[in-house]
């Protein structure tokens, strides 16, 4: 008897190899190739015999299009593009005990009041899935439970019972009975949720996929895995604040970088309808280091606070520190603000904080980063009513950025007087009344931002 074929599968990347390796050299990491039974492969070529001719139908023609099931939680179905459509498959990952479990079953559970839903566990039992119903006050809601994981078996209910949404949590305990490879490798992974999917399309269920996440924060298994859903969803946070991001960074029903805000408690997560006061609640007025910056986040402005640190080291080559943003562009930062600007910060420490725990990536932010770091340098406090941004070049030129209108209405909303805003931004705020226009400082260059740190801004 013919002896198996072989490979050996990163399990991160999904990269194959022809023999073991300790590291991966497709990703870099350690430790992840296992070896896995290739399943033999029909013959090369389709010879003779003809497929059957595929019904094609023209672009014009009309489509029955079924209304998105919203869950009622606000925030969820904004991240999703307003509601769940018929038959897609949505991909939920992100740290371990951030809240992916306990949002999906607050989903459902909405979800149950007018539509047939099922939550499929493969790793936890049928009572500890109604213990946290049960501390989350949803232990009177019509959802169908399970453990298991053959996927064959889920199949086959899903085709008898004709659910409207299925929860599987997660897809890497997830099996098929044909496949030698174990729960979670790489070709378990891909495999399953093929099937899982193809069913959902075939029966118009909304398929909702919890998905593991490496050390790296990227969902483990293959990355083909994220082509395959029609959207992926990220949940985000600190563990230690109870704000949690849901991120949505790929969804053919809506927009992209999209975020749904929540705030964990006690009966699991709570929508947040503003988050910027929420996370501007705790700032303190005249501390220096501190801006405050007018972001988007997909269709939503929303103002968060930046804080800088700017302190002597002891060490030979100074530490850069940053949570919530891109240290590759602070650095270009840092180097704008000593080439162009003349300020000495290399032989100074540098921390970089957004409070709150969101992530910042729009490069609207480097003026209000700027600002930060100038003012703990001078010690000198932004104004405690001022919003800042604004993108910088190399050259030291402040560019213009999207959607100021909207970030200036959010900031005037929130009590703020003063904008610092790129020059010949074309912006002129509208209001009745005088005193609750915002004044504007337009600014060309980054040195045009010193003199906020060399002179008294109160008088």
């Amino acid at each position: 008897m013919a002896r198996p074929a072989t490979l050996f599968v990163c399990q991160s990347c999904g990269s194959s190899h022809n023999k073991w390796a300790g590291k991966c050299e497709g990703c870099g990491e350690w430790n992840t190739i296992v070896e896995e039974i290739v399943a033999e492969r029909p013959p090369q070529g389709l010879g003779k015999a003809k497929g059957r001719v595929i019904e094609l139908a023209p672009l014009s023609g009309t489509a029955a299009f079924q209304p998105r099931r919203k869950t009622g939680i606000e925030e969820f179905d904004r991240v999703t593009g307003g509601g769940l459509v018929a038959g897609s498959a949505i991909l939920i990952g992100g740290d371990p005990g951030i809240g992916k479990s306990t949002i999906l079953l607050q989903a459902v559970a909405r979800f149950s009041a007018s539509t047939k839903c099922a939550y499929i566990s493969g790793e936890e039992s049928i009572d500890q899935v109604r213990m946290r119903a049960q501390r989350l006050g949803l232990a009177e809601a019509t959802v169908s439970l399970a453990s298991a994981t053959n996927v064959r078996d889920i199949i086959s209910t899903m085709d008898r019972e004709n659910f409207d949404v299925v929860v599987i949590d997660s897809i890497q305990t997830m099996y098929l009975d044909n496949l030698d490879s174990a729960p979670g490798t790489v070709a378990q992974v891909r495999a399953a949720a093929q099937e899982l999917i193809r069913t959902a399309k075939r029966r118009g269920t909304c398929l909702l996929i919890v998905g593991h996440v490496t050390k790296d924060g990227q969902i483990a298994g293959p990355r083909v895995l994220e082509h395959m859903v029609d959207t992926v969803l990220y949940f985000e946070g600190d563990r230690g604040h109870t704000f949690r991001i849901l991120r949505a960074v790929k969804n053919r029903f809506g927009p992209t970088d999209e975020i749904g805000v929540f705030e964990m408690g006690e009966l699991g997560l709570q929508e947040v309808k503003n988050p910027s006061e929420l996370f501007l609640a705790q700032r303190q007025q005249e501390i220096s280091g501190s801006a405050v910056f007018a972001g988007m986040e997909g269709t939503r402005p929303v103002l968060v606070e930046i804080q800088a640190l700017v302190a002597p080291s002891p060490l030979g080559t100074p530490r850069r520190a940053v949570i919530g943003w891109d240290a590759s562009r602070l650095s270009m930062v840092l180097a704008v603000l000593e080439a162009r600007c003349g300020i000495e910060i290399g032989p100074n420490d540098v921390y970089l904080n957004v409070a709150g725990g969101l992530r910042i990536t729009e490069p609207a932010a480097d003026l209000a980063v700027a600002a930060a770091l100038a003012s703990s340098l001078s010690g000198v406090p932004v104004p405690s009513d001022m919003v800042i941004f604004g993108e910088i070049g190399l050259s030291g030129e402040v560019r213009n950025v999207g959607q100021m209108d909207t970030r200036l209405k959010e900031a005037s909303k929130l009590g703020f007087k003063h904008a610092m805003i790129p020059c010949h931004s074309g912006i002129r705020p509208k209001a009745k009344d005088k005193k609750d226009e915002l004044r504007l400082t337009q600014v060309k260059h980054l040195k045009d931002i010193l003199p906020l740190f060399t002179e008294d801004t109160k008088s």
